[in-house]
């Protein structure tokens, strides 16, 4: 019998419990109770994904999927359990460098397992005790019987289901697990309740388990034989595997398997392998980078994963996904790196034909209804006449990853790098790193000083044409004129001259952007020209949501390659891809990793040596808040389009009705937030006034954490409710303020904390929203439509001082 109760593994919670507090941006936690056992928290913790493949790790485990519980009772020092624990992080064949293969062969061995990669979501199955089991997603428990709602109940469900169909318990079950301290992990593949990209056939349908882990820090996970037997006693579905000797045989057994995509006469998204860590490796590695960041003797898994079709078939949904959520059907809202396949961009002109003629087949596709219908309907018609034709056609010129055709790369002369960015993305700082490894021209929007900025910066861009093949328009190019200017500048080159965008996308929450935008310019301090953090009146955010509001997105004919930055990424993944870029296009050869770094600390010790000053008297002094408010990281639109679209879900029409005349009205609030005190409310709420504004006098100001509970309406508005607010990391001073904020927070506003999601229409004041959640939660009827419980929704935002 196993052991549930380790100070190793109690030791382990503990540096993540420190680490949370120190670099809350790094780890952070949320507690659940399990609807079978309210009495008992458990908390589930979650790592920041962009940083798993740093050497050294900063985490103290690879784990992902992990579910701890605090005990009351402790022995020997023993503070935590762990009671869920999934597989170590584990990447895709080349993604890192101790998944190529020369790494795999050099520091593991025999047996190699390779099993088959489910399409689904991944489920979790433990023992919370003897008796009880918990049934989790990757970071969340259901919600009981709401199978519904969120994939852990969902994966509960079946799991019911299976106890039926095999004449066993839940209490059964549990004690298995409980002896063993095992975690089971599972995919659950159901296509009534949400489609990935393959399809799923009833017998298919249900939970796949493909893993049993211990419950323990370190990765130790089951032999197949076990898994197979194990899925075969509880009524789970067998995952295939096949086991080779030799890296060779896998990679010569995949290389196969990935010529036609499919495996045993069905399709395939991939293959996992599973292995172990060797100790010593059996070969030394001449590139210490290669070595894997996982301990000797520890599980070790890799992905293979194929392009054809499952990746094509991922990118049809994407982009679907992508025209969906634009105002205007074009096709130029498509990343050109999703349109190197002809039968991408024929899908994609297809697909925009199909939402016009009968947008109502769309509705629920964003909530993973439609997904492989609509594939279907696209297979059939490319497989007739007309569709054989347009492929034909489509496959003349084959693009590159960029989406450029061989005929575009040559027609070209001199090259225009435009950045599409927001302030703070840190386009300046890879413009600077590029013009130091190339010898580009390099100019500066900030840096004229002229009465007319914008053509004395156009004339600046063509002046360095001049000298240079390759010149960077350094300016946020957020505008269509500003694309246009440029192109217009150089109609007259003869080769063209080419525009190629380094765009940074603005693909997530407005507010998210906001907040990575905002936090870099207050780290730069005063190393700008013009916008520097404002501690005080926060101008330099305004200016940030000026942007932000303003932008347009890039058209297709706008440019002629576009290279996808991430705001996400550190500076020397940043710069990476757009050397990628500038290698690949332009054609250049490729700096050292020793000039590249060289290149990166010039741009981090980079000045500028313009300054521009203003009389404090011409200063115009920012406006003061009307109201504090929690900037909610959430997107609207998306979030009700898969509340209301939700799979299984019965929604009422008077809401559907509402939110489709918001959507299509454009009603729906591009900036949520969560209003905390208004200055109305003065006379009143004085002391929560203060301590908002104490919060936004901070540098940057604690980070918020919060549960968006109900979805509440009438005929005229649509709300949603706020719970359990908290503050996501303790330690420092800043932090401190969150707590205390949180902590005093009266019951009477908890109560009505609320995000307004949209009006009818220009008549109904915001400030409805109000009074529809206040009247909701004391049970009044009159003036309340309805409502819905949202599950597994949780934000994060900041409190701010705001205007308008």
């Amino acid at each position: 019998m196993a052991s549930q109760y380790s100070k190793e593994d109690s030791d382990l919670i503990e540096e993540l419990v420190q680490l949370s507090k120190k670099s809350p941006k790094l780890v952070k936690s949320t507690v659940y109770q399990p609807p079978a056992q309210p009495d008992v928290k458990v908390r589930s913790w979650k790592m920041n994904e962009y940083k798993y493949n740093n050497i050294p790790c900063p985490f103290p485990t690879l784990a992902r999927g992990l579910f701890t519980e605090e005990l009351e009772d402790q022995v020997d020092g023993v503070k935590h359990r762990i009671v869920v624990r999934g597989y170590d992080k584990f990447f895709n064949i080349g993604e890192v460098p101790w998944t190529k293969w020369s790494s795999i062969e050099s520091h593991t061995a025999s047996p190699y397992t390779v099993t088959l990669k489910s399409n689904g979501c991944i489920i979790f199955i433990a023992a919370l005790t003897p008796t009880k089991l918990i049934v989790t997603s990757k970071h969340s428990v259901g919600a009981g019987n709401d199978a519904a709602k969120s994939h852990a109940s969902r994966g509960e469900w079946w799991l019911r289901k299976q106890f039926e169909k095999i004449g066993k318990t839940e209490e059964q079950l549990a004690d298995v697990l409980w002896k063993n301290n095992w975690t089971a992990a599972a995919e659950l593949c159901d296509d009534e309740f949400e489609e990935h990209v393959l399809a799923y056939s009833p017998e298919k349908t249900g939970l796949h388990l493909h893993g049993i882990n211990e419950c323990a820090k370190a990765f130790t996970t089951m032999p197949p034989d076990v898994v197979t037997s194990f899925a075969r006693d509880w009524g789970f579905i067998e995952t295939a595997y096949t086991t080779f000797e030799t890296v060779k045989e896998v990679k010569e057994f995949t290389d196969n398997i990935g010529n036609t995509g499919s495996w045993n006469g069905e399709a395939v998204e991939g293959f996992v392998v599973r292995t172990h860590v060797t100790e010593p490796p059996t070969e030394k590695s001449d590139q210490p980078a290669s070595l894997s960041p996982y301990p000797p003797g520890s599980s070790f898994f890799f992905k293979v994963k194929f392009d054809e079709p499952y990746m094509m078939y991922r990118d049809w949904r994407e982009v679907t996904k992508t025209l969906l959520s634009k105002k205007s059907l074009d096709a130029g809202s498509v990343s050109r790196a999703k349109m190197k396949r002809p039968e991408t961009r024929l899908y994609v002109r297809w697909v925009i034909e199909e939402i016009k003629r009968d947008p109502k087949k769309f509705e629920v596709f964003n909530a993973g209804r439609g997904i492989i219908a609509t594939r279907e309907r696209f297979l059939e018609w490319m497989r007739g006449d007309k569709g054989k034709v347009r492929l034909q056609t489509e496959t003349a010129e084959k693009p590159d990853e960029y989406g450029l055709t061989e005929k575009e790369n040559k027609k070209f002369g001199k090259t225009i790098i435009v950045p599409i960015a927001v302030p703070g993305s840190g386009k300046t700082a890879i413009a600077v790193a590029l013009a130091h490894l190339f010898g580009f021209g390099h100019t500066q929007s900030d840096d004229i000083q002229a009465r007319k900025p914008a053509p004395a910066f156009i004339r600046s861009v063509v002046n360095l044409l001049k000298n240079h093949d390759v010149v960077i328009a350094d300016k946020n190019n957020h505008l269509k004129q500003h694309r246009d200017q440029l192109r217009e500048a150089t109609k007259l080159y003869d080769p063209p001259v080419r525009l190629m965008a380094l765009i940074w996308p603005l693909d997530q929450p407005l507010a998210t952007i906001h907040r990575i935008c905002g936090d870099r310019i207050y780290k730069r301090g005063e190393n700008h020209q013009a916008l520097r953090a404002d501690t005080l009146g926060k101008t330099h955010e305004d200016v940030i949501w000026q942007f932000l509001q303003n932008a347009e997105e890039l058209g297709e004919e706008e440019v002629d390659v576009s290279v996808e930055m991430s705001l996400e990424d550190t500076p020397e993944q940043a710069l990476n891809r757009s050397v990628d870029a500038c290698v690949k296009v332009l054609g250049l050869p490729r700096p050292t990793p020793e000039k590249i770094e060289e290149a990166l600390q010039v741009a981090k010790a980079y000045a500028p040596t313009v300054k521009k000053t203003e009389k404090e008297k011409a200063k115009k002094a920012p406006a003061a808040p009307r109201y504090f408010g929690l900037l909610a990281e959430v997107d609207c639109q998306r979030l009700l389009g898969q509340i209301l679209d939700s799979p299984g879900a019965d929604v009422p029409e008077s809401v559907v009705k509402l939110y489709t005349t918001m959507r299509d009205q454009n009603r729906i609030t591009k900036r949520p937030h969560i209003t905390i005190v208004h200055s109305k409310s003065l006379s009143t709420e004085s002391e929560l006034w203060e301590r908002c504004m104490n919060i936004h006098r901070l540098p940057t100001g604690p980070l918020f954490d919060f549960k968006l509970g109900d979805l509440v309406w009438n005929d005229r508005i649509i709300a949603v409710t706020v719970e359990n607010l908290q503050v996501i990391s303790e330690g420092d001073a800043e932090q401190q303020e969150g707590h205390e904020f949180v902590s005093k927070l009266p019951h009477e506003v908890r109560d009505r904390l609320h995000i307004t999601v949209g009006t009818r229409d220009r008549d109904v004041a915001p400030v409805e929203a109000k009074t529809l959640v206040e009247k909701w939660r004391k049970g009044e009827q009159e003036g309340v439509l309805g409502s819905i419980p949202l599950q597994e929704a949780r934000v994060q935002g900041r409190v701010k001082g705001l205007a308008s």
